[in-house]
């Protein structure tokens, strides 16, 4: 159990950085509880969006590399449309395809959002159900997801909100520490027991201190990880070099396709059965298109991997030979791989399935709880110490009073003697 000066100044941390990123932590708290549930939800908010209106009885099979090259050329032939930037292939019987388009924006700046059109296809007719500019901030149905998202991530402040994110993931994981160090009980069973219950009447500041120090211990685990998680998402290269100085990355760099010249580009198909070639046993989840300097990037994911969804396979193909430039698998990655990929699935919850993601929603609500408990004690401790200060005041003048009338007394006793 911490005692002194240490546990004094570990509680002022404690507080202060609370008080600071509070408003932060309880944003990206309460946004997380939904965001749990993204899928589900904007699918329920847009069905005419999100859903193919052919699936009927149709077996949930992957799109083939034919299917997703025909959706490729419906929009490539579109006016309107043309070429996307990355296609999202249909992982459910009656899901859509979900076609990008990046929105150039020369004049954003650090705190714009980044926006992207999204056009959405009809996964059997490859009828053009919708569109939306993701990243765009609304409440409408369309545009209520992807705000929050935007607002969990990025502050709705683009790079600079990013940044501010990615601390405050870092210092939501040291406070969530300091907590379970201030939390440590002597060594006794009795002392046990006391720091793991809550007592006194609901509005008590004995109720108030009891639970904020027994739902710290509980949620403490699920806090370091999700603020962890945060940074290491939102801010990669601050994170990278310290995973690398203790286990083994793979290189990161950039692919590049090989000589161009006389060549003409290999087909969206011909890229995607190479990566299907490559990793037989993985689903096409998506495909961003190649360029004459890019190869296509295609994303797959393989049975047993932690990463639901998209997964977390990535096959890059030259955009001219065909040829697999390079294979990241999940299933077989460095330690240090290994460990990065995990963040996204414990941020998400998914890693641990349906349990997983309700552990995580739940624990979105645990930011607002500490807030509020935390500021009643802390209020409570400046209300002490005010009143405190005023009867040692009272006390101070009380005394100066007395000083003074035993002087003016002994002044009136000595002119009288004169």
């Amino acid at each position: 159990m911490l005692t002194g000066l240490l546990r004094a100044r570990l509680r002022d941390i404690h507080l202060y950085v609370s008080l600071v990123f509070g408003a932060i932590f309880v944003m990206a708290g309460l946004t997380g509880v939904l965001i749990a549930w993204t899928h589900e939800l904007d699918g329920a908010l847009n069905p005419r969006l999100l859903h193919s209106r052919s699936a009927g009885d149709k077996a949930d099979a992957a799109p083939t590399p034919a299917q997703a090259q025909a959706a490729y050329e419906r929009l490539a032939a579109e006016p309107g449309y043309g070429k996307p930037s990355m296609l999202m292939l249909p992982f459910e019987s009656d899901g859509v395809y979900v076609a990008w388009y990046r929105k150039p924006n020369r004049d954003k700046g650090s705190f714009d959002n980044e926006v992207s059109r999204q056009v959405m296809l009809d996964r059997y007719t490859l009828e053009i159900l919708g569109e939306r500019n993701y990243g765009e901030i609304g409440l409408s149905r369309e545009l209520l997801m992807p705000t929050l998202f935007q607002l969990h991530r990025y502050l709705l402040a683009g790079d600079v909100g990013k940044t501010v994110i990615g601390i405050s993931g870092l210092l939501l994981t040291v406070t969530s520490l300091m907590g379970f160090a201030l939390w440590w009980p002597k060594h006794t069973l009795a002392s046990l027991r006391k720091s793991l219950s809550v007592r006194g009447a609901l509005a008590s500041r004995q109720f108030n201190y009891s639970f904020h120090r027994s739902a710290g211990f509980f949620m403490t685990p699920v806090l370091a990880v999700l603020g962890f998680s945060g940074l290491a998402m939102n801010l990669p290269d601050w994170v990278r070099p310290v995973v690398g100085a203790v286990a083994t990355l793979e290189p990161n760099a950039k692919m590049a396709n090989g000589p161009a010249e006389g060549r003409k580009p290999i087909s969206v198909a011909t890229a995607l059965e190479a990566a299907q070639q490559r990793v037989p046993q993985g689903r096409l989840t998506r495909v961003s298109f190649g360029s004459a300097k890019t190869p296509f990037e295609i994303r797959m994911r393989q049975p047993g991997e932690v990463r639901e969804g998209d997964g977390n396979t990535r096959v890059s193909v030259d955009a001219f030979s065909g040829n697999v430039l390079r294979l990241r698998d999940p299933l077989n990655a460095a330690a240090g791989d290994t460990f990065l990929n995990w963040q996204f699935p414990l941020h998400s919850g998914e890693a641990f399935g349906l349990v997983g993601r309700v552990l995580v929603s739940f624990s979105g609500l645990a930011p607002l709880a500490f807030m509020i408990t935390g500021l009643v004690l802390w209020l409570g401790r400046r209300a002490m110490r005010r009143k405190a200060h005023a009867i040692a005041e009272t006390a101070s003048i009380k005394e100066a009073k007395k000083i003074a009338k035993r002087a003016q007394m002994r002044h009136t006793e000595s002119c009288e003697n004169v």
